[in-house]
């Protein structure tokens, strides 16, 4: 094992997390949604409302972009397995993403650039998860059967580590914490002179990530070497047939079906977490984009800690049990999710003023990020025990196509409870049920996969 080659590998997790972390989560997600609401208001909406649209529009961001990546993955992945580049891919995708990372610096408080930054946002989501197509086909070359749960586990902990340096960083020399005397969090104005009136602090989170992402991806770009490609004959045409071949494979293969299946539902359900925790926030529990930084951070770091945890776990007892015990924690956070006001828990009134619902938000906030982290890499591991032999990213772009087929089911669903309901905390409530259809599907899989070990022809 080139351990050189693998910390290059793990720095893809480093340099992207921003995205998810202050880019959907914690920093521009809430910021779109505060902006997105007051705009709404303004314009004759009532209070309940504004709210209810600014989060449908957020999920309509992420259903387009969800569907991109659904419809495109796999075709991509199999076209750089018969070409047998990737690289290139991964350098085009992180063009993309830095440029469109950029372009959220020009959503403004007055909701001007709504749309602009929403479309810019959603091209770089899609960048981010072109690019982790690629990178994840990287990881059955980086060790041993045996190894490859650990380093999938380690690369996933050291990213979300990247998120929560990132987000500190944010927090303490940029993010308006103070609305009032616009000071960041130590009590000092936004670095580099950035203007806390028109929220430069917070919006400069877009050219962060993109800077970010530059830095950390030189070691990748550096140490992370392929193999001289063996290219196939037909181009498109060819790939386009392979890939053809390798679904057809897949209702032959009864533990694959059953993963992919089941991955499609319960990180559709993730991922919407991830994209309406800071947005719930917001709209439900009235937080200041502070505290959704601080429950950022409790989130990140219990996710760095769980990952590596569940890493170790999944090279001892496989990815299967690490993904069944993160599912259940997942469905019992919805659940509270779902339950909780700010004036009640389930029904039971709380005392005016409570700060319980806060307190169990950031207990929820710290499972999200362990568990959602740990299901993760194991996820990516279980997908190597089904890979067929020679083809990688076909392999990662199907179970993209798999994470991404109903992409669009998880956020649809919330925006058309939340219209339906009027209620941002009810609409989230779908949610559980792409968890539990998730939980049943993992049943049918074999813990040791079922790799094929011949390519198609």
């Amino acid at each position: 094992m080139n351990k050189r080659r693998v910390f290059g590998w793990m720095c893809f997790d480093w340099a992207a997390q921003p995205y998810y972390t202050l880019g959907l989560t914690f920093i521009f997600g809430p910021y779109f949604a505060g902006v997105a609401a007051d705009f709404f208001l303004t314009n004759g909406l009532s209070e309940e409302a504004a709210d209810a649209r600014a989060q449908s529009m957020w999920s309509l961001g992420q259903t387009m972009a969800g569907l991109v990546i659904a419809f495109l993955g796999p075709v991509l992945g199999a076209y750089a397995d018969s070409t047998g580049r990737r690289m290139p891919w991964i350098f085009g995708f992180s063009v993309v993403y830095v440029i469109s990372a950029w372009m959220m610096w020009h959503l403004l408080p007055d909701g001007s650039g709504l749309w602009f930054t929403l479309y810019a946002f959603s091209l770089g989501f899609i960048a981010a998860e072109f690019a982790l197509i690629f990178t994840n086909a990287q990881l059955p070359s980086l060790g041993g059967r045996e190894a490859i749960g650990k380093i999938s586990g380690s690369g996933a902990s050291f990213g979300y580590w990247g998120g929560v340096l990132s987000l500190f960083i944010m927090l303490l020399f940029f993010f308006e914490a103070n609305d009032t005397a616009g000071t960041t969090l130590i009590g000092t104005e936004p670095a580099f002179g950035l203007n806390p009136d028109s929220r430069e602090g917070t919006r400069v989170v877009g050219p962060f990530i993109a800077i970010w992402y530059i830095v950390f991806m030189i070691p990748y770009f550096l140490w992370v070497r392929e193999p001289k490609p063996v290219v196939k004959q037909g181009g498109i045409g060819a790939a386009l047939s392979d890939l053809k071949a390798s679904i057809s494979s897949v209702f032959r293969r009864r533990s694959l079906a059953s993963f992919l299946a089941s991955s499609m539902f319960y990180r559709d359900a993730l991922n919407a977490l991830y994209g309406f925790g800071g947005v719930y926030a917001r709209l439900v529990l009235d937080w200041s984009l502070t505290m959704i930084a601080v429950f950022g951070i409790v989130g990140a770091v219990t996710a760095g800690i769980a990952t590596y945890i569940g890493g170790l776990f999944d090279s001892r007892f496989g990815p299967k049990p690490v993904i069944r015990v993160c599912i259940w924690v997942l469905m019992l956070v919805c659940t509270i999710i779902v339950g909780m006001t700010r004036e009640s828990l389930f029904g039971l009134p709380l005392a005016e003023g409570s700060n319980l619902p806060d307190i169990i938000f950031y207990l929820c906030g710290a499972a999200i990020g362990g568990a959602g982290g740990a299901v993760y890499a194991a996820s990516r591991t279980m997908m190597v025990r089904h890979a067929t032999e020679g083809r990688p990213t076909e392999a990662f772009g199907l179970f993209a196509l798999s994470g991404k087929a109903t992409a669009f089911l998880a956020p649809a669903l919330i925006g058309i409870f939340t219209l339906w309901t009027q209620s941002p905390r009810l609409g989230v409530s779908p949610v559980i049920g792409l968890f539990v259809i998730g939980l049943v599907l993992l049943t049918f899989v074999n813990p040791e996969g079922d790799a094929d070990t011949t390519e198609p022809q």
